[in-house]
C-alpha cells in the first residue's frame, strides 16, 4: 500500500512538472500551407529523390561524353638489369623513360553511344517523376495528418461543449431536486451521462495529442512543439468537372518511359553485332637507351663505343573492329532485351488498368464524400431542432428526462457525423488529385 502511495505521488508531481512546462511553452498556430511546405522540406525521401535527380543529369553528361574525343598521357621510368646481348652488342636501359600521348576519337560504334544517351536522358526523365510521385506522397500524408488533426480538435471542443450542457443541466436538476421537482433517479441519470461525456472527452484529448505527435513528425517540429492547426473544416463545394484521366499520372509516365528503355536496351545488344570503327592518334617520346660497342681488343683499331637513342615517334591509326563468330552469343543477348522490352510492354498495360480503377475510384469517392456531407448536415440540422423542441418540453414539464438525454445524445452523434464527412471529404479530395497526377 506504501509503494502503490508512492508511486502515485511521483507521478503527480511529474504531471504537473510537465504540466507546467507545457503551459509556459506557447502554441504555435500552423495553416494548411505551412504544414505542406514544412514536410517538403523536412521529407528524407523527397530529397533523396532529388539527390537521385542530379546523379540522372550527371549520367545524361556521362553518356554524352563516350562520343567525345578522349586523350590521355602516360610516362615510363624502368631500369632493367642485366644489359641485354644484341649480336655482340649490349643494350642498356638503365634509367630509360618513356612519355605518351593518346588521343582516341570513336567513329561508329553500331549505335550503342547514341542509344546511350538516351538510355540516359530516359533516366532523367524517370527520376523527375519518381520525384514528383514522392511529392505527391509528401502531401498526402501531411493533408491527410492536418485534417485529422483539426477534426479531433474539433470534436474535443464539441465534447466540451456538451459536457458544459450536461453540467448545467445537473446544476439544474439538483436544484429542482432539493425543491421536490425532481428526483434522485434523475441525477443519478444525468451523472451516469456526465461520466460517459468525460470518457469520450478524455479519449478524444488522448488522440489529440496523438495527432499533434504525428503533426510534429510530418513537419520535423520536435515532440514537444506544441503546434496548432489554425485553418478549419471547410464547408463542401459541390464537386464538378471531375475527371478520371492519367495523362498526368508520374507511374504512369514511368511505366512508359520503361518500354522506351527496353527499346534502347535492344539497340544496345545489337550493336555488339554490328562493327566498330577508331580513330587513334599517339606521340612517344623516349630516351636513355643505350647501345653499347665493347672494342675488338688488343691492337684493334676499332674503339668501344656507347650508342644513346633519344627520339619521338608519332603515329595516327584508323581500327575497324568486326564480329564475326561468337556461338550466337550476341544474337541471344537481342533476344533477350527483346523479351524484357516485351515484358515492360505488358506492365504497362497491367497497371494502365490498375491505374485507371484507382483513379475512377478517387472520382466515386469525392462524388460519396460530398454526399456523406450533405447527409450529415441535414442530420444535424433535424438533431438541432429535435434538442431544441426536447429542451423547450423538458423546460415546461411536458417530456421526461430521458427524452431530452436522447435528444442531447442526437445532437453529439449528428455533430460528430459532420466532422467526420467533412473531414472525410477533405481527404478524398486529396487522394482524386494524387491519383491523376495533379496534386501539386
Amino acid at each position: 500500500m506504501m509503494k502503490l502511495t508512492l508511486r502515485t505521488v511521483l507521478f503527480a508531481v511529474a504531471a504537473l512538472w510537465m504540466g507546467g512546462r507545457a503551459g509556459a511553452q506557447s502554441a504555435q498556430p500552423l495553416s494548411l500551407a505551412d504544414c505542406r511546405a514544412r514536410a517538403l522540406a523536412h521529407s528524407e525521401d523527397l530529397k533523396q529523390a532529388g539527390n537521385r535527380v542530379s546523379q540522372a543529369e550527371l549520367d545524361v553528361k556521362i553518356a554524352a561524353a563516350a562520343a567525345l574525343p578522349k586523350f590521355d598521357a602516360s610516362a615510363v621510368g624502368a631500369y632493367v638489369a642485366p644489359d641485354i646481348d644484341m649480336l655482340g652488342m649490349e643494350l642498356r636501359m638503365r634509367g630509360m623513360y618513356m612519355a605518351d600521348l593518346n588521343l582516341t576519337q570513336p567513329l561508329y560504334a553500331g549505335g550503342k553511344i547514341r542509344a546511350g544517351r538516351r538510355l540516359a536522358r530516359i533516366g532523367k526523365d524517370v527520376a523527375l517523376e519518381q520525384q514528383r510521385m514522392t511529392r505527391m506522397d509528401v502531401l498526402v500524408e501531411a493533408d491527410q495528418t492536418y485534417w485529422t488533426c483539426v477534426a479531433v480538435r474539433g470534436k474535443v471542443r464539441m465534447l466540451e461543449r456538451y459536457a458544459a450542457q450536461m453540467d448545467t443541466l445537473y446544476r439544474q436538476t439538483e436544484t429542482a431536486c432539493a425543491a421536490g421537482m425532481a428526483t434522485a433517479n434523475d441525477l443519478l441519470r444525468i451523472e451516469a451521462k456526465r461520466s460517459e461525456i468525460r470518457y469520450q472527452l478524455q479519449k478524444a484529448r488522448s488522440g489529440a495529442e496523438l495527432c499533434r505527435l504525428s503533426l510534429c513528425r510530418v513537419v520535423g517540429a520536435e515532440p514537444g512543439a506544441l503546434l496548432e492547426p489554425s485553418d478549419t473544416l471547410p464547408e463542401a463545394a459541390p464537386p464538378s468537372g471531375l475527371t478520371a484521366d492519367l495523362a498526368a499520372r508520374p507511374e504512369l509516365r514511368m511505366l512508359e518511359k520503361q518500354v522506351e528503355a527496353g527499346g534502347q536496351q535492344v539497340r544496345m545488344a545489337r550493336a555488339d553485332m554490328l562493327p566498330t570503327v577508331g580513330l587513334t592518334a599517339d606521340y612517344t617520346y623516349y630516351g636513355n637507351i643505350k647501345l653499347h660497342t665493347p672494342g675488338a681488343g688488343g691492337d684493334s683499331p676499332v674503339p668501344a663505343s656507347t650508342q644513346e637513342f633519344r627520339d619521338d615517334l608519332g603515329a595516327v591509326m584508323l581500327a575497324v573492329r568486326i564480329p564475326l563468330f561468337h556461338w550466337g552469343e550476341n544474337r541471344r543477348k537481342v533476344r533477350r532485351a527483346q523479351l524484357d522490352e516485351e515484358n515492360a510492354r505488358l506492365d504497362l498495360q497491367k497497371n494502365r488498368r490498375l491505374l485507371q480503377l484507382e483513379a475512377e475510384q478517387a472520382v466515386r469517392n469525392v462524388s460519396d464524400g460530398y454526399a456523406l456531407v450533405e447527409t450529415a448536415r441535414t442530420g444535424l440540422r433535424q438533431a438541432e431542432a429535435n434538442l431544441r423542441d426536447m429542451q423547450n418540453r423538458y423546460a415546461a414539464a411536458l417530456s421526461p428526462l430521458t427524452d431530452l438525454l436522447d435528444a442531447q445524445s442526437l445532437w453529439q452523434q449528428a455533430q460528430s457525423n459532420l466532422i467526420e464527412a467533412l473531414t472525410q471529404y477533405k481527404i478524398y479530395e486529396t487522394e482524386y488529385l494524387r491519383a491523376t497526377g495533379r496534386l501539386e
